[in-house]
């Protein structure tokens, strides 16, 4: 998830806002709370309707690079019937993965214990080969798998890479529909496959851009703070979590 702008989160004096009694807060809140469980009931039909959704058989034999050599879509499942890839932006012969990217991966490995023994395995795949792949990694000090698509047609089929041809044309099928305003060849992305009973691979789910913001945890626990997200725009405040200075904890030393 690309962050183009590197403007960090503001701390300062609180914003002036409207002050109330305890009893009128109260009662401000009751009415939010109305709007809340709206919202939630709405996205348990939303949740529903994403199970309905129609499952493709995938034809191709898609094959990554792991650490342990080559490794089949099929081995990522890791003996689970679902497996959920998130595409993560590192192209060939980047210096460091995308720092939006790096946000969510921070998320992943606190739910990937509980993923795993619910019959869910999660790993990331990025096109650069995986010698650029694990020396990031490593920094970052991740543990969940990360293979390389490098060799393969991956990406491309799901939409998280531009092919070289797209990228002279200057368009791109990305969130489902043509765009012509991308300057990236990678793109974040999400797709979800799930092992028939027949023995057959199938895609049954795939997000873009916003739609990958449930992933963010960090994102939640802001959304209930009194300045928000605090944002100039959408993550434009996040570094990789070793970048991190003057953080507001106390510490002069980065916060990770």
């Amino acid at each position: 998830m690309s962050t183009d702008t590197q403007t960090p989160a503001k701390a300062g004096d609180t914003p002036e806002h409207a002050v109330a009694s305890r009893d009128e807060w109260l009662a401000a809140r009751q009415e939010l709370l109305k709007k809340e469980k709206a919202l939630t009931r709405e996205y348990d039909r939303l949740r529903a309707e994403r199970l309905k959704l129609p499952w493709v058989r995938l034809e191709k034999d898609y094959v990554f690079e792991g650490p342990e050599g080559k490794v089949p879509l099929r081995d990522l499942f890791d003996g689970r019937s679902q497996l959920i890839v998130y595409h993560f932006m590192l192209g060939p012969g980047w210096e460091e993965g995308c720092n939006g990217c790096s946000f969510v991966a921070d998320h992943m490995e606190g739910p990937l214990q509980h993923l795993r023994h619910h019959d869910v395995n999660l790993v990331c795949v990025s096109r650069a080969p995986l010698a650029e792949i694990l020396p990031f990694k490593k920094r970052m000090g991740w543990n969940f798998t990360w293979v390389s698509s490098h060799e393969s047609d991956f990406n491309y089929d799901f939409q998280a890479s531009a092919t070289d041809e797209e990228m002279a044309a200057g368009k791109m099928f990305y969130n489902f529909e043509e765009m012509d305003d991308f300057q990236m060849q990678e793109q974040p992305g999400l797709s979800v496959f799930c092992l028939g009973e027949d023995g057959a691979i199938y895609h049954t789910y795939s997000a873009y851009t916003r739609g990958l913001e449930p992933l963010l945890g960090a994102y939640m626990f802001l959304d209930f703070t009194p300045k928000g997200r605090n944002e100039d725009g959408p993550m434009s405040w996040v570094r990789h979590h070793d970048k991190y200075e003057g953080c507001g904890c106390g510490e002069k030393k980065s916060c990770h």
